[in-house]
């Protein structure tokens, strides 16, 4: 985000439009988020119901195959998922998630995490991510479900 969009007054939820939204929840979460910025990965696009997260594998995520290890292709899914399914200003967290792991990530890989919303309703949802490489290559499907809790990222 934005120096820019850091620096804008932030309208009560009420008065926001859908994309407003999204990003002012998706800011208030990535500023708690140590796991996704610890792996240095990247929110490079929300809007309601979807977003975009992308990484680089290092050395340090290599498994003994030398390539990366599943996790970190899962936890990177998993940020994605949980970026689309919050952005409604509801706190939402995953109930179940199923990865299928189609090809490796290889170490210097840019893995892009594509997450996008199949369906909403009443406290659960379903989320489809993809994961690629800078090559456009599939990497990886999982499937999130998600169930919201009590609480917002924003005051209403």
């Amino acid at each position: 985000m934005s120096g820019a969009d850091q620096n804008q007054a932030v309208k009560p939820v009420s008065e926001m439009s859908g994309q407003e939204l999204a990003e002012a929840c998706a800011k208030a979460m990535w500023s708690t988020d140590h796991a996704s910025q610890a792996l240095d990965m990247t929110l490079d696009y929300v809007t309601p119901g979807e977003a975009r997260i992308s990484m680089t594998l290092t050395k340090t995520m290599a498994n003994g195959h030398g390539t990366c290890h599943g996790g970190y292709i899962f936890t990177l899914a998993d940020s994605a998922f949980a970026f689309a399914c919050n952005t409604y200003n509801q706190i939402t967290v995953a109930q179940h998630c199923s990865v299928t792991y189609l090809a490796p990530g290889k170490i210097g890989d840019r893995l892009t995490a594509t997450a996008r919303e199949v369906a909403r309703q009443g406290r659960s949802g379903i989320y489809d991510i993809r994961v690629t490489n800078q090559n456009g290559e599939h990497i990886a499907e999982f499937r999130g479900h998600s169930r919201t809790t009590k609480g917002t990222h924003l005051p209403v």
